[in-house]
């Protein structure tokens, strides 16, 4: 019964919130070929000049600009890699990219290569994460409903795209507190347990609790959708209340919960 229910979370709305699926959004979402003004522009620019480039798009967006220069002081080799693969990807195809776009891809190639050590991160820093993600969450709410369950689930939403241009306060704090968290767990390296039979039962209680009915529990927790589906603002409500819900639990059960998603995060 536990690892079936182990294995459900993965698959599970919270698990996407867990993701950050709404900068994964953007990563799957890049401009076409050949957008942009310099798409005119013959010929490509060269990898030197189009790193350049790249790196002008982004110091335009000072919130981004910070979270890209705590990149390059604590993981150096992992900025290089990116900016470089952003510059020759501008040079050979001419398409200009988003500071959005950038900051989504950038933590999406984070993730594979360091997303696991957010899982031996401090308690505070694996609370933060979360914390970060209701923010976003809450935000998306107040402007589209529709929105904040594509946001739950990592639907390709284009309309996530122009929301973040407008919230880069918010989405910046959001990656950071993903990278400040994979730096805790690589100076603390904290051993955890996956999640027990008792730790999801308290959460089914707290959510039932906030007055959640079984199905949107079962959406939430087994990834299952009831027919026909939730309203979505029913499962936009319930999004947010499990991550309110979670971070009331006792810090043994929520800090192993926390340990599981941000573990399927890094397999994402």
């Amino acid at each position: 019964m536990l690892i079936e229910r182990i294995l459900a979370l993965a698959a599970a709305a919270v698990v996407a919130i867990a993701l950050g699926v709404g900068l994964m959004i953007m990563a799957a979402s890049p401009p076409p070929p050949g957008s942009g003004p310099i798409a005119a522009l013959a010929p490509a620019p060269d990898k030197g000049t189009a790193r350049q480039m790249v790196e002008t798009t982004i110091a335009r967006a000072p919130e981004y600009a910070r979270f890209f220069a705590k990149l390059r002081e604590t993981f150096t080799q992992d900025y290089e890699e990116t900016i470089k693969e952003f510059a020759a990807r501008l040079s050979d195809t001419k398409a200009e990219q988003s500071p959005d776009y950038y900051l989504s891809e950038a933590m999406r190639r984070l993730r594979q290569s360091h997303g696991a050590l957010a899982a031996k991160a401090e308690s505070q820093a694996m609370s933060r994460v979360f914390a970060k993600q209701l923010e976003v969450l809450q935000a998306i709410a107040r402007e589209d409903q529709k929105l904040c369950v594509a946001f739950l689930y990592g639907a390709n939403n284009l309309d996530f795209q122009r929301f973040a241009s407008t919230k880069r306060a918010l989405v910046a704090d959001m990656s950071s507190a993903s990278l400040d968290a994979m730096l805790s767990g690589q100076a603390k390296n904290i051993a955890r347990d996956q999640p027990t039979e008792a730790d999801f039962k308290a959460l089914e209680t707290a959510l039932a609790a906030r007055g959640l009915n079984k199905a949107e529990i079962d959406a939430l927790l087994d990834g299952k959708m009831p027919d026909p589906p939730l309203e979505d603002a029913k499962m936009c409500a319930a999004g947010q209340s499990y991550l309110e819900v979670l971070r009331t639990l006792p810090e043994a059960s929520r800090t192993r919960i926390y340990g599981l998603a941000l573990e399927l995060m890094a397999k994402s």
